[in-house]
């Protein structure tokens, strides 16, 4: 990846776990009442074939973590998870007296905040009261992700005795330096522990989340975390860019300067050198940011064209519908979209209101569908066509026109019917979805929302 190219293309832009994206919404025309019908449709189409998806956002964490821009509430006090836990199971009946016949899980995401910030007990609970009554898909794939430092083995035993069989870790990396300007000391020997005692118990996907441009971080740190990474072989691994939004205030990404952050150049350099080193140990590149061995389903399901990504990122299979509990969660009808309240107090007001805590969301149109079949496409096989009639848009001559430059450059191959990129364009992968987005397109933003592509 050429200096040029980064200069000319590190832009900011959508990440795109959705399309339209969530700065595009049509918020004035969504209501209520439509995301309800919306979800009535979908489960009809999808729950006997595909079955659903859930989403468990769980907000608390005993400390502020500085690289991260999720929805949280820190807190040492642990009796706020009964409240919170109940309120979730109000939600989850609230969906399931609009659903007309029992609802199949196929995919279960527990996500943070810290999901190990609750108890053992606590977590078996949630998860055995969620599916009272619920189907399980026979192929079901159920996965929380896990603090290194407060994961125990009750943790990991409570929820692998009530289906879980995939964890992740966050290691983002073992620098001491690094670890204290983004306020998350976590030894090497705790991840160790954890991933051992995970295989032990029975998980057969053990993966960890490693960044590069943290603040302080330099390519040798880059280059000693995937090493001892090699050493615990996880089964799949997200290696992404640090997502820098200094311009939302209240977010958490405080301790450190802006100054402190590597430059665009020595970014490239710890991205290429991890890609170099995670291919040599034996890991594959799959979709965006993340690698697999030939074993994990991720790796699977991009041999077999099944990949899926959505609000929980890359999965290894799609189902229509995935709704989202807890505060701040997002749900995808495949019709729409709708994100919960962000405030935990508002959220359980809400739903001990009887009210399904929706604030904002979208409801697609027929050019929203197609866009996003192209990015979706684009995001998880690295290509696009429109061969059929109902995958061709009156405005796609402009955007294959747009294209031309990144195909000048060698990011991109366009045919008569078809746009792929080339492995020199993957890390621009975002650029190329850019611009197939009309709706960025026709309002480029006057302020940045969005982080660096590269």
């Amino acid at each position: 990846m050429s200096t040029n190219l980064i200069n000319k293309y590190n832009i900011p832009g959508p990440r795109y776990t959705s399309y339209p994206t969530v700065p595009y919404w049509d918020i004035d025309t969504f209501s209520l009442s439509k995301w309800k019908k919306s979800v009535k449709r979908s489960f009809s189409e999808s729950n006997t074939t595909e079955g659903i998806s859930l989403y468990i956002h769980l907000p608390f964490c005993e400390r502020m973590c500085t690289f991260c821009g999720c929805n949280k509430r820190i807190t040492k006090r642990h009796d706020v998870e009964l409240p919170y836990i109940h309120a979730l199971l109000k939600e989850w009946s609230l969906y399931l007296n609009l659903l007309e016949t029992k609802p199949k899980i196929k995919e279960l995401h527990l996500g943070g905040g810290t999901p190990t910030f609750f108890s053992p007990k606590n977590l078996e609970y949630l998860i055995s009261s969620l599916f009272k009554g619920v189907d399980r898909a026979k192929d079901c794939e159920f996965s929380f992700e896990g603090h290194p430092n407060n994961t125990t083995k009750e943790h990991l035993q409570a929820l692998f005795d009530v289906g879980f069989r995939r964890v992740s870790f966050g290691v983002q990396d073992y620098d001491e330096n690094v670890q204290k300007a983004i306020h998350r000391i976590q030894p090497f020997e705790n991840v160790k522990y954890v991933t051992e005692m995970a295989r032990e118990i029975g998980y057969t996907s053990v993966g960890h989340d490693i960044i590069f441009g943290l603040p302080f971080q330099t390519q040798e740190a880059v280059i000693n975390t995937i090493l001892k990474t090699k050493a615990l072989l996880p089964d799949r691994l997200a290696f992404y860019s640090y997502a820098h939004v200094p311009w939302q205030k209240g977010n958490g990404q405080r301790g450190f300067k802006d100054v402190d952050l590597p430059s665009a150049e020595q970014k490239r350099m710890q991205y290429e050198m991890g890609k170099k080193l995670l291919k040599k140990v034996g890991y594959v590149e799959i979709g965006m940011d993340h690698f697999g061995l030939q074993n994990d389903s991720l790796y699977k399901a991009m041999e077999d064209q099944k990949l899926h990504r959505n609000f929980m990122g890359y999965t290894a299979s799609k189902t229509q519908m995935m709704i989202g509990l807890g505060v701040s969660a997002i749900s995808d009808s495949w019709y729409g979209f709708a994100q919960n309240v962000k405030n935990i107090e508002e959220y359980q007001h809400l739903v001990n209101e009887n009210i399904i805590p929706v604030y904002r969301g979208h409801i697609l149109n027929k050019e929203d569908e197609i866009i996003r079949q192209h990015i979706l496409n684009l995001m998880c096989h690295f290509e696009t066509n429109w061969k059929e009639d109902d995958l061709y848009f009156k405005e796609l001559p402009e955007v294959l026109q747009n294209l031309k430059e990144l195909e000048i450059d060698g990011l991109l191959e366009i045919s008569r019917n078809t746009v792929k990129v080339t492995e020199k364009g993957r890390p621009f992968v975002r650029n190329i979805c850019m611009a197939f987005d009309l709706r960025l397109q026709r309002s480029i933003p006057e302020t940045t929302l969005f982080s660096m592509t590269i």
